[in-house]
């Protein structure tokens, strides 16, 4: 059918949910944002679905989270009865219909007879991924859009060990949900019915503390925490999330109780009223955090994102301002101080590995050379980091000592198979004690391993393309790319272009190699200099993303170096 036909069935059903009846209505006559909302279903990729909330095929609503589900349920039917009742986890984050949405998939789940066990209000997306393998559910399901701003929703899918689904199964799921002609048709059952039946199981407080006690075994140093970080002066912003359910007992329970929440965004509000991007990436998230920290003298500020998967943090520098660290730097400051005090006491092991991802710095890296670690690098997407881990458990052949994406996102301990930034808060709050004893901060930590291994710099820009004629508009941008191979980015040589769609690496003489890695659509130059270029459409939103990374002797000439890489990626975009 055409988006208007789609339109038209959706205006003339009387039993519409009311209040998408009502939006549509208001949207009468726009046919600009009609046909957005119209023109083709919400994509579901392994990373699940992510979009704007209102009425549509291509929008977050009930009938879509239900198509989803349908699709989750219709898989779980292939298989054996014992492992299809280990049923489903569901958790749900502050966002506007967050909470319905997870009722409405457990009602889904129910009219196939699955158990659901759903947490009593929001919870963190860690938190979900532990809880499928603590409670050995077959799946889970998290609503949330992550860092987005408030307009959005989104609905993930986690496999039986706790990472996001495995791309051979969400390719099953995605089969299944689009065979779901009739959007409409999805059966659900009644919530007091399951409820009675003992096929949704609300879950809250006994899973916190189980998760809160595994939380307890990162710290490394109990002593310097309580010699140095009891009285260490803390601010915590949850951004209006789902943070605040764990993150101030986390840090308490670690020895860390001189700490105040930002009171403004520790109420849960899916308006997020006081930050319209609440994503701790940007330097706004900070402001009040950074208010409160002045007042207070605080040594150091963290902020985690609304469903509390990633984690940003800004230190006090000697002035009494605040410097905000990137996600390569905090990265940076965890692996080292993982592997220096491992080492200090003894329980580093021969075969220990960390993981990241492919446009991610290469500062880490070094530190893990420089400690005898491995590092591994794996495409984006956490869920690589958690088959990594799975593999490890399986082989011996590695222990994991830490993963990490540049986006902000860190996994200390493995008992979550995801980004878990409750873990990140008391993990960096130990380190700022480490810090503290050497009358240092994480400002300074991060100077010294820059005179150590160089002075490393990274960038993360986007290029956003939305409406319906964004996603030929991203392909036609990787497509020239690919097609006109740029031969040099700011005079410097390319001499390797790895190609990870086509699983293979070309050099400038002409050889090639393969590429040992799943396929993605991503394209990695590398220079010269020893620069690196990425080119990744994201999987989750209407935009490609471009990573820079390099490395000077000093700051000022790494920070120029990206300045001139970003001009050139621009150039070439409009050439």
């Amino acid at each position: 059918m055409s988006w208007k036909e789609t339109y038209q069935s959706w205006i003339k059903r009387d039993d519409l949910e009311p209040s998408l009846k009502e939006e549509l209505t208001e949207l009468e006559g726009q046919d600009s944002k009609l046909e957005e909302a119209f023109y083709a279903p919400m994509e579901f990729g392994t990373a699940g679905m992510r979009g704007v909330m209102g009425p549509g095929i291509n929008r977050m609503n009930i009938y879509t989270v239900r198509q989803a589900t349908e699709g989750l349920a219709n898989f779980m039917d292939e298989l054996d009865d014992k492992t299809k009742q280990r049923g489903v986890a569901i958790s749900f984050d502050s966002r506007y219909h967050s909470k319905e949405f997870a009722h409405e998939a457990a009602h889904v789940l129910g009219a196939h007879h699955i158990p659901s066990f759903v947490f009593d209000d929001m919870r963190p997306t860690p938190e979900l991924s532990y809880t499928v393998r603590h409670l050995k559910t077959y799946a889970g399901i998290m609503i949330t859009a992550s860092h987005n701003p408030k307009q959005y929703n989104g609905y993930k899918i986690y496999g039986p060990d706790g990472g996001q689904m495995p791309p051979t199964e969400s390719d099953k799921i995605t089969d299944y949900i689009r065979k779901v002609t009739d959007i409409f048709d999805v059966p659900v059952a009644k919530e007091q019915v399951l409820r009675q039946n003992g096929l949704m199981t609300l879950i809250g407080e006994n899973v916190d503390e189980a998760y809160l006690d595994e939380v307890k075994q990162i710290t490394i140093n109990p002593e310097l925490i309580r010699e140095y970080g009891a009285d260490m002066k803390l601010i915590y912003t949850p951004l209006h999330g789902t943070g605040k359910v764990l993150g101030n007992r986390a840090l308490q329970n670690a020895g860390f109780s001189d700490f105040t929440m930002v009171p403004e965004q520790a109420t849960a509000d899916p308006e997020f009223i006081t930050t319209p991007f609440p994503n701790p990436e940007f330097a706004q998230t900070f402001d009040l955090a950074i208010k409160l920290g002045k007042k207070q003298k605080a040594d150091l500020l963290v902020a985690t994102d609304p469903d509390a998967d990633r984690l940003g943090a800004a230190v006090r520098q000697p002035d009494g301002e605040y410097q905000l660290l990137t996600g390569n730097q905090m990265a940076a400051l965890m692996l080292n101080y993982i592997l220096t005090a491992r080492e200090e006491n003894g329980t580093l092991p021969a075969n220990a590995v960390a993981v990241k991802s492919i446009v991610s710095s290469e500062l880490a890296t070094k530190i893990a050379e420089a400690h005898g670690t491995k590092m591994v690098n794996v495409l984006t997407g956490f869920k690589f980091i958690a088959d990594q881990i799975q593999s490890y458990e399986t082989t011996k052949a590695h222990t994991f000592m830490f993963g990490f994406e540049e986006s902000y996102g860190y996994l200390i301990k493995p008992f979550v198979r995801d980004k878990d930034a409750i873990q990140g808060i008391v993990m960096l709050a130990e380190i700022a004690a480490y810090y503290r004893k050497q009358g240092k901060t994480l400002y300074d930590g991060i100077q010294d391993l820059f005179k150590t291994y160089g002075y490393y710099a990274e960038k993360t820009i986007s290029k956003d393309f939305p409406g319906v004629d964004g996603k030929t508009q991203m392909a036609n941008l990787m497509t020239k790319f690919r097609e006109e191979q740029p031969a040099a980015f700011a005079d410097q040589p390319v001499v390797a272009l790895e190609d990870f769609e086509k699983q293979l690496t070309t050099y400038s003489d002409g050889t090639s190699e393969k590429i040992a890695l799943p396929t993605s659509n991503v394209l990695k130059y590398q220079l010269k200099d020893g620069t690196w270029i990425a080119i990744r459409p994201s999987g989750t939103e209407p935009k490609i993303k471009f990573y820079i990374g390099t490395s000077a002797d000093n700051n000022e000439a790494a920070q120029q170096k990206v300045a001139d890489f970003e001009k050139a990626i621009d150039r070439f975009i409009v050439a």
